[in-house]
């Protein structure tokens, strides 16, 4: 018969919260996103022409690039330049079961990275990359490129 006391609760709490921690900020280096398995397939995309929302609007969807493209509910933009993220790091709230697009142009090569979903696209110098998912997950996941080991926003999906 175990007697846990508080202390040991709060312990084993701590302990469990620690691991859930790592395990989700945890990222591989030596991912592939070419081979990942993404609800839909990565896309690259044309330069968006419509305004981009802002990291931390949780507003109406924006508005297709391009007549040709996939309608989705939200269109994330992101611009990587000199290491500075435009719009500025923050985070993008979306609803459980939108379509979400998130397409990233970077001054240098790179790789995006979607935590939680597993999702990545190469990112070419100055060429937008994409990818294209059903947020299908609740919770709140970092969107970030690998090689620059920046964190282009956080997405809460609820």
């Amino acid at each position: 018969m175990f007697a846990r006391t508080p202390v040991a609760r709060t312990s084993a709490a701590l302990t469990a919260a620690a691991l859930a921690a790592l395990l989700l900020a945890g990222c591989g280096q030596d991912d592939d996103p070419s081979v990942a398995t993404p609800s839909t397939a990565p896309t690259s995309a044309a330069p968006p022409s419509a305004t981009a929302p802002t990291p931390t609007a949780t507003g109406t969807p924006s508005a297709t690039a391009t007549a040709t493209a996939t309608p989705v509910d939200r269109e994330i933009t992101v611009t990587i330049a000199k290491r500075k993220i435009d719009p500025p790091t923050g985070r993008v709230t979306v609803s459980k079961g939108q379509l979400i697009r998130i397409t990233v142009t970077s001054d240098v090569p790179d790789e995006l990275h979607v935590h939680g979903y597993d999702l990545g696209a190469r990112l070419p110098a100055g060429t937008p990359g994409s990818v294209e998912f059903r947020a299908d997950k609740t919770g709140l996941f970092e969107v970030e490129t690998h090689d620059t080991e920046l964190v282009l926003f956080q997405l809460v999906v609820r």
